[in-house]
């Protein structure tokens, strides 16, 4: 005799009750081990960042990012997809809260772990020498070392290949020169990854940035990204010896490799600004009184709430899977594209309705809304415009290049 099907009343019994803030139960996908991740990365936002960052927002300036980033470094959260050299060889997954937890605090801070570990050390550990690696790396992963990594240029910034920066020999050694452009951690690096034209393609260069002749004036008057140190590299014949280059890579390949890496970090990142604004608004909308009653309990404003609880964690998931297909190997930078296309769309236009949620209290610096909003316009141009994404998604679908 076949078992028979449980009552609706013991079925609904057993249940877990619906979460507001997890409304999908994506957190049934994560391990102990990558929630204790995100637990521990979220517990250093709430006590570091979040209490100061409308302060350090309004001042335009990021205080003591030193002592940051070596905190940081003590969490295993610079380099952390890495293995070796002090890495915490974390998984992709992993990485990814890390970094939407970062963003929920600010885009600025997640920028700060990206550029180190994304980029200027992942350019490092995959290219570089094993003298490189040894040299740079472990003080790097503690946060000693602050890295920076110089592929922008003043005229050139879809355009990589046409940059103007250039490494010539002379006699052993090489001698760079040029400029990068909207640098984060310039001004306050320890060393430089910089991308070059030279007589074999393009090259990257390890370069330490107390080296005669490189500067990085900071970049101020920004209206996003605002507690962030951005900066111009200025190289003017830096003299560097033989063994500066990166010696496994010629050509784009190399940074955009970089870079691919780095635009996984936004997809996850992107969310949590997403996120932190969704909730703020969540909040308000319970709250705030008009009419008599909460405006939660109005349907116009129910509609935009579970518009932006649909994007949100549809977003997560969208991460959620690509973490998993780079862990196994598997995640194409075609895929990349789509996560970072779509999740950064979604989360300022997540950021733009919180704000019309919370009305003219949106654009106030006591909520996290028109920050995280202003933040994403900068995370949506970087690492890859829109236009870029799409073009590299529509090669992929076409087979057909349209990008000249």
């Amino acid at each position: 005799m076949s078992a028979q099907p449980p009552s609706k009343s013991a079925a609904s019994s057993a249940l877990p009750p619906f979460d507001p803030r997890d409304p999908l139960g994506l957190d049934d996908l994560l391990t102990d081990e990558d929630r204790a991740v995100r637990d521990t990365v979220r517990r250093w936002a709430a006590d570091r960042v979040l209490p100061q960052i409308a302060d350090w927002y309004e001042r335009g300036e990021l205080p003591g990012i030193r002592e940051l980033a070596r905190e940081l470094g003590s969490l295993g959260a610079l380099g952390m997809s890495l293995t070796g050299y002090g890495c915490a060889g974390a998984g992709a997954v992993q990485y990814g809260l890390a970094c939407l937890e970062l963003e929920a605090a600010d885009s600025g801070i997640r920028s700060l772990v990206s550029v180190q570990g994304s980029l200027a050390m992942y350019a490092i550990w995959r290219f570089g020498s094993e003298e490189q690696k040894q040299q740079w790396l472990p003080r790097m992963a503690a946060g000693e070392i602050i890295g920076c990594f110089g592929l922008t240029e003043p005229d050139h910034g879809s355009d990589p290949a046409a940059m103007r920066t250039y490494a010539k020999r002379d006699g052993g050694d090489w001698v760079l020169s040029g400029r990068k452009m909207w640098i984060t951690n310039g001004s306050v690096a320890g060393v430089a990854v910089v991308w070059a034209q030279t007589d074999d393609g393009i090259r990257g260069f390890v370069v330490p940035t107390d080296s005669p002749g490189f500067s990085a004036p900071e970049i101020t008057h920004k209206w996003s990204l605002r507690a962030s140190v951005t900066s111009e590299l200025v190289m003017d014949e830096v003299r560097l010896p033989a063994d500066a280059v990166l010696p496994e890579v010629t050509g784009l390949r190399g940074p955009l490799g970089c870079l691919s890496h780095a635009r996984y970090g936004i997809v996850w990142g992107s969310m949590g600004a997403a996120r932190a604004s969704f909730e703020a608004a969540l909040d308000y909308a319970k709250t705030r009184e008009q009419f008599g009653k909460p405006i939660g309990g109005f349907q116009l404003t129910q509609a935009k709430l579970a518009d932006m609880a649909v994007e949100l964690h549809k977003g997560i998931l969208l991460a959620h899977h690509l973490g998993q297909r780079m862990d196994a190997g598997r995640l194409r930078p075609e895929q990349i594209s789509f996560g970072k296309l779509n999740n950064v769309r979604e989360a300022i236009e997540i950021c733009r309705t919180a704000r019309t949620i919370l009305g003219a209290n949106g654009i106030s610096l006591e909520y996290p809304v028109m920050r995280h909003a202003t933040n994403l316009e900068s995370v949506l141009t970087y690492e890859g415009t829109v236009e870029m994404h799409q073009l590299v998604l529509g090669k992929a679908l076409t087979g057909l290049d349209a990008f000249r």
